[in-house]
């Protein structure tokens, strides 16, 4: 006989990020309760970083989706690489100058573009998908609040509407010179 609901537990581990720096804050507000001239500071401290723990794990929470799609994807170094039934392959995120979201026929798909044009199609509910967050987050000048909200629901009306119409959205670009045209 179980004590707490599985949905309640998985629930828990799933937010065991954010528990934890939460934790991290109350012992911030603690040291800046019990008060002096060194405890104070150091409660401020301690409550702040727990405070950027706790915003920092509560995006990457929202990133994790659960696994529905065939296929695993590996993050080593900065490597990403999916290997799936019929897509697949590996991309350099030094490489990387473009980050999209695909909706298509009902499947929400990262689409990594390299300078070379080279892309990978990664669904946001393959295994270990949720790693991504944070290669995606040490991008160059990437809006983390833009990619959590990537994840959001689409806009389309309705389900048929899914299965008939593709939705792209860019989520992050590298800045760049642009193109130049010879003569």
């Amino acid at each position: 006989m179980q004590l707490i609901r599985p949905e309640i537990t998985d629930l828990i581990w799933r937010a065991r990020e954010v528990i934890w720096a939460g934790l991290v804050v109350a012992l911030g507000l603690w040291l800046l309760i019990l008060g002096g001239y060194l405890l104070v500071p150091l409660g401020l401290i301690v409550g702040g970083v727990g405070l950027v723990l706790a915003v920092t794990a509560f995006r990457r929470m929202r990133f994790e989706q659960d696994v529905a799609a065939p296929g695993i994807v590996e993050l080593d170094e900065a490597q990403v690489g999916y290997l799936g039934p019929e897509l697949g392959g590996f991309l350099s995120l030094h490489e990387l100058v473009e980050l999209r979201i695909l909706s298509l026929r009902g499947r929400r798909l990262w689409r990594l573009k390299q300078a070379d044009g080279q892309a990978l199609l990664i669904p946001v509910d393959a295994k270990g998908a949720e790693r991504l967050y944070d290669a995606f987050a040490g991008l160059p000048g990437m809006d983390t609040a833009a990619l959590v909200a990537a994840l959001a629901p689409s806009t389309l009306p309705s389900a048929a509407a899914l299965t008939l119409a593709a939705e792209t959205r860019v989520i992050w670009r590298r800045a760049g010179k642009g193109v130049v045209a010879g003569g």
